[in-house]
């Protein structure tokens, strides 16, 4: 059996000299590549969905913030960054269509952020604003495979039982947040100034979000790796599955 192909979302830069690009950080496919899978970088298009036909997961990668409007609500505050109506299209349509075929499916800081939006949840557009909570303890300074606060993982979650751990010191870089959650979706984990840090579908084979960045640890913790492993196990799963043969 050939390695399962993860389609990988990307970042959008408009401002590059030669005109748009769209990229990704080496660091998610290094992880994927351990994991014993091959990454298949998507761009930001319409289109791009029809690829996933040929793939067996998709990796949401983290980036800038989501158009408000995506989830009802009009910008609050002057903390919105890096906003691209392009991105934000191009990866709803990936994610419903990743759904619609129980296609394993991984979202990261901005990748759990849309995972949510596309169920109908919303999101705290900024912490300190909505929460009280000082911005630089989600936006660290530190550097990206820095530890900077704990997250408390539910027992009987399935992201604890696959990283084998009910407590983990993570890196953060956001300052927005999962507010509601989607129905159907549930908890994982939480840190301790109760922003959510994690969310699973029990409804889907494989559909985990984590607000972390575990692409930047994973090289050297087993925690972190694990969960792009649990990731790859069940993309691997579903390439063997007659529902990747239906398409």
């Amino acid at each position: 059996m050939s390695k399962p192909l993860i389609a990988v979302s990307t970042s959008r830069d408009d401002k590059f000299s030669a005109g748009a690009r769209d990229f990704v950080r080496a660091v998610y496919v290094d992880a994927l590549d351990r994991a014993g899978a091959l990454a298949v970088l998507l761009p930001n298009h319409p289109t791009a969905e029809e690829a996933l036909a040929y793939c067996h997961g998709l990796l949401l990668t983290g980036g800038g913030d989501y158009d408000p409007a995506r989830y009802g609500q009009e910008p609050q505050g002057t903390h919105m960054a890096s906003v691209n109506p392009a991105r934000d299209e191009a990866e709803q349509r990936l994610i419903a269509a990743a759904l619609n075929r129980d296609m394993p499916v991984f979202g990261i800081c901005r990748g759990m952020q849309g995972l949510a939006i596309a169920g109908g949840g919303t999101l705290v557009q900024d912490v300190e604003d909505r929460m009280g909570i000082p911005r630089h303890r989600h936006a660290q300074q530190e550097g990206r495979s820095d530890r900077t606060h704990r997250v408390r993982l539910e027992a009987d979650s399935a992201l604890a039982r696959l990283v084998g751990a009910r407590d983990l010191e993570v890196n953060s870089f956001h300052h927005q947040a999962v507010d509601q959650l989607p129905s159907g979706y549930r908890l994982s984990a939480r840190s301790d100034d109760g922003v959510v840090e994690a969310f699973e579908d029990p409804g889907h084979s494989f559909v985990v979000g984590v607000q972390w960045h575990p692409e930047d640890l994973a090289a050297t913790d087993r925690s972190a790796q694990q969960l792009f492993q649990g990731f790859v196990d069940a993309a691997r799963a579903y390439q063997e599955s007659s529902q990747f043969m239906r398409g």
